[in-house]
């Protein structure tokens, strides 16, 4: 449910962008993802976060079999590049970015610590 969420949280934040920014001009918008290397990335991460939610539902689960979890470890990608795509945006005070960018490095650094206990404690 918190990816689904995140996914709602930034489907809201584009549309913001589609609506209140580019007032739907979809040539504008094509040359803002090229021009802009944080509409980029934030794009990227919307895409990762698109694939995401279609696939978040036991129909997906059972086509796609073990692939299904592969293609889940995107949602590391996409909290990072959410992260660039943050920092990037802000251009004075990267007080809150930063924040954020511990949070994230932190709860990767715990997923990693958490992935490879099991395999040190077998080994002892």
């Amino acid at each position: 449910m918190f990816g689904l969420f995140a996914f709602f949280y930034a489907t809201l934040h584009m549309l913001t962008w589609i609506v209140f920014v580019n007032y739907f001009d979809v040539p504008s918008m094509i040359v803002d993802i090229g021009k802009r290397p944080f509409i980029t990335v934030g794009m990227a991460t919307f895409v990762i976060l698109f694939l995401l939610a279609i696939t978040s539902n036991r129909f997906a689960i059972r086509k796609l079999g073990r692939r299904w979890q592969s293609l889940h470890r995107l949602a590391y990608v996409a909290g990072i590049l959410a992260v660039v795509h943050f920092w990037w945006l802000v251009k004075a005070d990267i007080t809150e970015p930063r924040r954020w960018a511990v949070a994230i490095g932190s709860l990767l650094l715990f997923r990693l610590w958490w992935a490879n206990r099991s395999r040190l404690s077998f080994r002892s």
